[in-house]
């Protein structure tokens, strides 16, 4: 299969470019951001050696959806979805720190506590836990975005007092993950999923506080099917889910967990198909809609026109 591994444009009153894990960022006249979701997968905080196709539409579709849905409740970044793998929004300042707020012991929380730890960030979890039990509240664990190499857990007290982010500011960042999460999490129920886990990214836009990037994708979330979580928690099972937490456990069986020294495997073509085939279903599940497969033929020229014909309605 097709998929759209990176682009490289030159666009009108382009002042940047930057490519991230999953997306290519163009920053128009310090005014604007072009957020291109490719294809490209990582885990452990490194890009995979193979795309999975349909991934960026994927990313983008959801996130679009939910910034839509919330935009009422936490202002964000997003102002038009040109392509079905474009979003286009304000420059905003990021802050340096991830939002990451999680309902259960899942993933890297869970492999923290299996270690023996009962501090994440700041905040003591309950002993006598096992994996994937629901927390008695949600407990809100900061990381550092790390330039390159695994991002690492901070506590609010660390952030507060290094100056990463104002105690006003970080105030506000607490208050608008909760919300978003507790948003999530009802929207989910709806869905007949768990929303266990997820990570939110703010900046600064003219003084104000703003969500940006993603949300409660299939690459910043984990989801648990709410119709089986209960008997497979007392039947000491995994748990079914929708995130990319199966490709992390397929790295891992392979050798592979983002350590010094480590090479990536290559995912086989079965695997790849299986890939993109969960991350269809989490968006068809989340959103309830029919996910609509985009043509790649010409991708890469479709989305530099339909990028500049917005541009220039901008100016």
């Amino acid at each position: 299969m097709s998929a759209l591994v990176s682009t490289s444009f030159s666009l009108p009153k382009q002042r940047s470019f930057y490519r991230g894990k999953v997306r290519d960022v163009y920053n128009i006249n310090n005014q604007y951001l072009i957020m291109v979701a490719c294809d490209r997968i990582s885990a452990f905080d490194v890009v995979l050696p193979k795309p999975i196709p349909f991934k960026g539409q994927v990313l983008n579709q959801i996130a679009s959806h939910f910034l839509e849905l919330t935009k009422e409740l936490v202002p964000n970044w997003l102002l038009n979805c040109p392509d079905p793998n474009v979003s286009i929004g304000l420059c905003c300042e990021p802050f340096k720190v991830e939002m990451v707020i999680r309902g259960y012991l899942s993933g890297h929380a869970w492999r923290e506590y299996k270690a023996g730890k009962r501090t994440i960030c700041g905040v003591t979890m309950p002993n006598g836990m096992k994996e994937n039990d629901k927390f008695p509240e949600p407990i809100i664990t900061p990381t550092i975005k790390a330039t390159s190499g695994h991002d690492e857990d901070i506590s609010r007290e660390e952030i507060i007092n290094t100056g990463l982010v104002s105690e006003h500011n970080y105030l506000i960042l607490e208050n608008y993950t909760r919300k978003l999460f507790e948003f999530g999490s009802a929207y989910a129920a709806k869905q007949g999923l768990i929303l266990v886990d997820t990570k939110y990214e703010f900046g600064s836009y003219s003084g104000e506080v703003m969500l940006m990037d993603e949300i409660h994708t299939p690459d910043s979330s984990r989801y648990f099917y709410a119709d089986t979580y209960q008997d497979i928690q007392l039947k000491d099972q995994q748990q079914r889910q929708l995130s990319k937490e199966f490709v992390r456990q397929w790295l891992i069986e392979n050798g592979f967990q983002g350590l010094e020294g480590q090479a990536a495997p290559v995912f086989p073509d079965d695997f790849i198909a299986l890939v993109t085939e969960r991350y269809i279903e989490l968006f068809e599940k989340i959103s309830g809609k029919k996910f609509e497969k985009q043509n790649y033929e010409g991708i890469e020229h479709r989305i530099e026109s339909s990028v500049i014909e917005y541009i220039n309605k901008l100016s």
